[in-house]
């Protein structure tokens, strides 16, 4: 599937609205191409499916960053080789995440692009394991800025 959108890098409002656009034009041309809706990961020896929240949770969040919205493109190569993190609570006081009885926080490092973040759903009764929203690993640090690069 060759998707190469002309994804907006700013961060003004109609940015991020074209983002989301196309996250979700991404998403529907996906299940187009892989109607069962899910693929087998490695690690979690089970199936990940993909939901509506999947969607609409994903471009919620992915939208706000041109990366982000990159790492999406790599849906397939994301649900099939991301790694688990760690397991956690699903929040309580969140509505999305009240059909799950844990989230699983999963990584996939995609060669010259960097980390992935992947958060999957179980839900609670099935057991399914359902994509909940991917986002990129944008490099982080606690450390104070350097002088002469701050802004």
């Amino acid at each position: 599937m060759n998707f190469q959108p002309d994804i907006p890098i700013g961060q003004t409002k109609e940015d991020i609205r074209q983002r989301e656009q196309i996250i979700k034009d991404f998403y529907a041309m996906w299940i187009a191409a892989n109607p069962t809706k899910h693929v087998f990961n490695r690690e979690l020896n089970d199936f990940i499916h993909i939901r509506f929240l999947s969607i609409q949770e994903t471009a919620e969040h992915a939208a706000f960053t041109y990366k982000s919205t990159l790492a999406v493109t790599f849906l397939t190569e994301i649900l099939e080789r991301a790694r688990v993190e760690k397991h956690v609570k699903s929040k309580i006081n969140n509505q999305n995440q009240k059909r799950f009885s844990e989230m699983i926080i999963m990584q996939f490092n995609k060669k010259e692009f960097g980390k992935i973040k992947l958060t999957v759903g179980v839900l609670k009764g099935s057991r399914k394991n359902i994509q909940y929203c991917i986002t990129a690993i944008e490099k982080t640090t606690n450390n104070p800025p350097r002088p002469g690069n701050s802004h």
